[in-house]
């Protein structure tokens, strides 16, 4: 973190997270019809749910502890997504290995930032 932290844009954490959602949101477009309701939306929310806990945490950086559990919250939501993605790769629906281990290293991003936050 060398570079200066202006807004949450600036969280790698964020971007990342962003990104991810994206995907996340292309991959439920592919579900089947009868899984798009359930599985789809349940995935969606939880992707959208880590980029905007970030924002709206760091809308409160000024108490760390507030910030730090808004970052708990995204951690939550990307552990949720690993399980629903390997539920989805289970149940024989193409998921790509690649997403699950972004979600994977993105909570662990999460997690170093909760611990480092000050």
């Amino acid at each position: 973190m060398g570079e200066k932290i202006l807004t949450y844009h600036d969280l790698e954490v964020y971007r990342v997270g962003y990104k991810l959602a994206l995907e996340v949101h292309k991959l439920t477009q592919i579900l089947p019809k009868e899984e798009r309701f359930e599985l789809g939306s349940q995935l969606r929310r939880a992707a959208i749910s880590i980029p905007a806990n970030i924002a709206e945490g760091y809308g409160r950086k000024k108490s760390a502890a507030e910030f730090k559990h808004f970052l708990r919250n995204a951690l939550g939501s990307s552990n949720e997504i690993c399980v629903l993605l390997n539920l989805c790769k289970d149940l024989g629906y193409e998921v790509q290995n690649e997403l699950i281990d972004q979600y994977n290293i993105l909570g662990k991003q999460i997690y170093k930032l909760i611990e480092n936050w000050k």
